[in-house]
């Protein structure tokens, strides 16, 4: 039997956190069951402290205007954490979204402790050894799931990785965590 699972993403204002991008959204959603909770998401934009470029708001569709009166990273994380608890993290691409928290992490008051993740990228790897691209959009058409309208904004992903993520489980007959570890990897947070 599976566990609980929190899917997240993130989006920034750029794709380096090392070089002073940020977090401008934090969304996640929870599998328990087997099922995906679409009624209850977590969903936050982030006040960046700084400006959004204009080419990631075109990426994004996220302004300046839409995080000017956000939370601020180190009252969104622990929120998220909170969300998290008793479950596992999975993201598509997850040392994206993981280097990005390790380092807005720095940020909070006190210790706090990111748990692993799961990343669905490595787990189509694993799944399609003989497919080249493993990307969100490439691994949701391969799986037969209906794109989002607005891809690129964190809750649309956040779905999208989710059906994803039950989909290659079944797939790949996947029945225990250790299983789905050992296919997926998993990235964790070192301070």
């Amino acid at each position: 039997m599976l566990p609980n699972f929190t899917i997240f993403d993130v989006e920034t204002t750029g794709l380096d956190p090392r070089r002073g991008h940020k977090i401008i959204e934090l969304a996640a959603l929870r599998i328990e069951g087997g099922q995906i909770l679409t009624d209850a998401p977590f969903n936050s934009f982030v006040n960046p402290e700084r400006t959004i470029p204009a080419e990631t708001a075109q990426i994004n569709h996220i302004s300046n205007d839409d995080v000017i009166g956000a939370p601020t990273i180190d009252q969104v994380l622990p929120m998220f954490l909170d969300f998290a608890k008793e479950s596992i993290l999975v993201a598509h691409n997850a040392a994206f979204d993981m280097g990005f928290l390790n380092i807005e992490k720095e940020n909070c008051w006190g210790y706090i402790e990111i748990p692993e993740a799961i990343c669905t990228m490595r787990l189509s790897q694993s799944i399609f050894p003989n497919e080249f691209r493993h990307n969100l959009d490439i691994v949701s058409m391969r799986l037969g799931l209906e794109m989002p309208t607005n891809r690129h904004r964190a809750l649309p992903d956040v779905l999208l990785t989710a059906q994803a993520l039950l989909k290659m489980i079944e797939a790949g007959k996947i029945e225990s965590v250790e299983d789905l570890m050992r296919r997926a990897g998993k990235k964790k947070i070192m301070a």
